[in-house]
């Protein structure tokens, strides 16, 4: 039976990523700080679906939790970096701590995380990294001038290491959504009130396209149809175009 590690598992796309993979017959890895949130899910799981779930508590800002964490994608078959968060509001005006904390997890995490599973993977000749960025990722986003910018780096990271291992046997996707129905906009102080109904995902079909691009090696994948074209249209426009409007959307929710 293949193993599969969830990171960011005690919550929103990282929890909907466990139950799915534990669908598809995978045991998993599930990491995240709350412990008590991944204590119960792993029992959710393993009752439901009779797979294995080991509990893996860490704060991945830490390096002395991370290490563990990179030890262990070391032995598994596909690895979902999905641990991240958000910050909302003018950069100066935030907490540089905070800010740092976000690169820290973001990016640096990810990237030590990527780089233990992937020498592993083509080591044996397979296995499977699927990376969560955004569609924030896609265009400079004022008030979200950190986390857009965390985002752009995995996009381009992630598309790189997709092509440096064509023909390995290791699939490397990244997965671009946008917005999604989560704790990440509470959690983010995002002013989520001012976007559409018909702009929203939900966990599931998210992480079915994600988990579907994966399996295809699908270097990048947004799901839903709204933001392949959101997504289309920013990767077309001057950035020059694209900051401003989303900066005066943003200025429309404060």
């Amino acid at each position: 039976m293949s193993t599969a590690l969830v990171t960011g598992a005690s919550a929103g796309l990282g929890a909907e990523f466990a139950r799915q993979l534990a669908q598809r017959g995978n045991d998993l890895v599930l990491v995240a700080r709350d412990r008590a949130r991944l204590d119960a899910l792993a029992k959710e799981l393993s009752d439901a679906y009779g797979v294995r779930a080991d509990v893996l508590a860490a704060d991945l800002t830490v390096d002395a939790e991370l290490a563990p964490v990179e030890a262990r994608v070391r032995t598994v078959d596909t690895v979902i970096n999905n641990a991240g968060f958000g910050t909302f509001g003018k950069f100066h005006e935030l907490a540089l701590d905070a800010e740092l904390r976000e690169i820290q997890l973001n990016v640096v995490a990810l990237v030590r995380l990527t780089h233990a599973a992937a020498a592993a993977m083509v080591e044996r000749g397979s296995g499977a990294i699927l990376n969560v960025a955004s569609l924030a990722g896609f265009q400079p986003g004022p008030s979200n001038a950190t986390y857009g910018a965390t985002k752009a780096y995995v996009v381009s990271f992630t598309e790189a290491i997709h092509e440096e291992l064509h023909g390995t046997g290791v699939k490397v996707s990244v997965l671009c959504p946008g917005f999604t129905r989560t704790e990440f906009q509470d959690r983010a102080n995002v002013p989520a009130e001012v976007v559409p109904n018909y702009l929203w995902q939900n966990p599931p079909e998210v992480v079915a396209t994600g988990l579907d691009g994966l399996a295809k090696n699908r270097a990048l994948v947004v799901p839903g149809t709204m933001n392949k074209i959101a997504g289309g249209f920013s990767s077309v426009m001057p950035h020059a175009v694209t900051r401003r409007v989303a900066s005066a959307v943003l200025k429309r929710a404060t």
